[in-house]
């Protein structure tokens, strides 16, 4: 089999849902209860899970996966909800996907499921990359910070 036909397949197309998945994406900033767009960001993320999965680029399909989960309760609520939940966190889901696909791109080679950190995790430790803070209760009454990650946002944990 030829991995490098298929990984250039892979890459060409993925950069192809991308683009309409960012383009969607937009339209879902404006009207968050646009079905098309809400339906074409599904369809994007679908194609490229199964494309990744066939690859064996794990991080991508889990990453792809979490943001298909993501719109499939979107498209069965009519609208992508308000604040740092919706689109926010859809755009960072594209981000992740775009930097993942880039680096199948410059390596050839399946990313490190930790690669979808965004710039501004870069001032952060490096135990902190890639996350989102909420606190919880912590043994004997003190409060405890700990990372929540991006795809677990993603699945819907509250933060």
């Amino acid at each position: 089999m030829d991995l490098v036909k298929y990984r250039n397949l892979f890459l060409e197309e993925s950069s192809d849902h991308l683009a309409e998945m960012s383009r969607a994406l937009l339209v879902l900033e404006k009207d968050p209860t646009n079905g098309e767009a809400i339906d074409e960001v599904f369809r994007m993320a679908h194609s490229i899970k199964g494309m990744a999965g066939s690859l064996g680029y794990d991080a991508v399909t889990e990453l792809a996966h979490k943001l298909e989960d993501r719109m499939d309760r979107i498209r069965a609520e009519g609208r992508v909800e308000p604040g740092e939940q919706g689109t926010p966190l859809l755009f960072k889901g594209l981000e992740g996907l775009e930097r993942m696909v880039g680096q199948v791109r410059e390596t050839g080679e399946a990313p490190p499921p930790d690669l979808f950190s965004t710039d501004e995790d870069h001032a952060r430790p490096a135990h902190a990359r890639s996350s989102q803070w909420r606190t919880r209760p912590a043994r004997r009454g003190r409060l405890a910070v700990r990372p929540v990650t991006f795809s677990a946002a993603l699945a819907g944990m509250p933060v």
